[in-house]
């Protein structure tokens, strides 16, 4: 009984290797201390979808997760700064989401193009080599993205 249990967990443990639970993080003004991160979660590994995340972070002041909804271990995720300071995140090519730092409750869904336009892009989230790396748009550099 005892070695079927351990062939089992042997033979299972590819199933599960193919799961996504990472995550990546945007530095704000070059410390941990003021940041963005993404978060995959892949509940089923049959499943191609993966839930995705936004950990808006202000510490000590404030820390929030928001929910961008369902996606693919491959969906990009941009990253805009408007001029007041707030972000506009792009999930693919269409779900748009406003949040910002100050109190980290603010977040809402942006439907159409956003009053203002999109800002200054401060970089994307996407799968590079395997894994979620963040990566800063041409051009910008740590001290410009500080507020």
């Amino acid at each position: 009984m005892r070695h079927r249990a351990l062939l089992l967990a042997v033979l299972s443990a590819p199933l599960l290797t193919a799961c996504v639970n990472d995550g990546a993080t945007y530095e704000i003004d070059n410390t941990r201390e003021h940041v963005l991160s993404l978060i995959r979660e892949q509940p089923y590994f049959w499943d191609n979808k993966v839930n995705l995340s936004l950990v808006v972070s202000r510490m000590p002041a404030c820390m929030r997760r928001h929910s961008l909804g369902a996606g693919t271990p491959n969906t990009k995720v941009e990253v805009w700064q408007v001029e007041s300071g707030a972000f506009i995140v792009k999930v693919g090519n269409k779900r748009m989401y406003a949040t910002e730092t100050q109190n980290c409750v603010n977040f809402a869904k942006i439907e159409g193009d956003p009053e203002g336009g999109m800002g200054e892009l401060r970089g994307t989230f996407r799968v590079k080599k395997g894994e979620l790396v963040f990566e800063k748009a041409e051009g910008e550099t740590d001290d410009k993205a500080a507020q």
